[in-house]
C-alpha cells in the first residue's frame, strides 16, 4: 500500500471514528491506536516493526534503532481529570514510549515522550497498585515526559528537529 494510500484510508478512520462517537455515543473500540500509530510514525518519522514484534511499535533509524512503544489517548472532554492510557509493557523491550495526545475529531494535537529508565523509576516507586502495573494517568505522563510535537509548534527542539526526511 501506498503512502498516499495509507494516508488517505487513516483520514477515512478519523471521519468514521468521530461521526460513530457523534451518533453512538461512545468511541469505536480499537481504533484511535491505529490512528495514533501511523500518526506517530508520520510525525516523528519512524519505521514500523513487525505486528510479531512483542514490546514496541516502531523504531527510530535516526537515533540508532530505539525502540518505541506507542499510546494513544484521545481526549474528549478536557475539564475531566484522572485519564489514563494504555498499560506500559514493563517487562517487554522497550526504549520509550510516545505517548498521542488527539481531540474529539481524532487529529493529533500533541506527542509526549518518555524514556524506559523514567518511568520506570516511577513506577517502581508509586505507592499506586495501578501505576505499578504500567497504567499511568495522561497528567503524570506529561509530568515525566517531555513535549515532542505540538499541532501549533510542529517538531519541538532537541533530538527530532535534527532528522532528516
Amino acid at each position: 500500500m501506498s503512502l498516499y494510500a495509507a494516508d488517505k484510508l487513516i483520514g477515512q478512520a478519523r471521519q468514521l471514528a468521530a461521526e460513530y462517537r457523534r451518533t453512538m455515543g461512545k468511541p469505536l473500540p480499537g481504533i484511535s491506536n491505529e490512528i495514533a500509530l501511523h500518526d506517530a510514525m508520520r510525525l516523528l518519522r519512524l519505521a514500523p516493526v513487525d505486528s510479531s514484534v512483542g514490546g514496541y511499535d516502531a523504531i527510530d533509524p535516526a537515533r540508532d534503532g530505539l525502540r518505541i512503544q506507542i499510546k494513544s489517548r484521545t481526549i474528549f472532554d478536557e475539564s475531566k481529570t484522572g485519564q489514563r492510557i494504555g498499560q506500559i509493557k514493563a517487562d517487554q523491550p522497550w526504549d520509550c514510549v510516545v505517548l498521542v495526545l488527539m481531540d474529539d475529531d481524532y487529529e493529533p494535537y500533541e506527542l509526549y515522550e518518555a524514556d524506559r529508565e523514567e518511568l520506570l523509576e516511577f513506577m517502581d516507586k508509586s505507592s499506586s497498585g495501578r501505576a505499578k502495573r504500567g497504567a499511568l494517568s495522561v497528567a503524570r505522563f506529561k509530568i515525566i515526559g517531555r513535549l515532542v510535537w505540538s499541532r501549533d509548534e510542529g517538531l519541538a527542539p532537541g533530538v527530532w528537529d535534527n532528522q532528516t526526511g
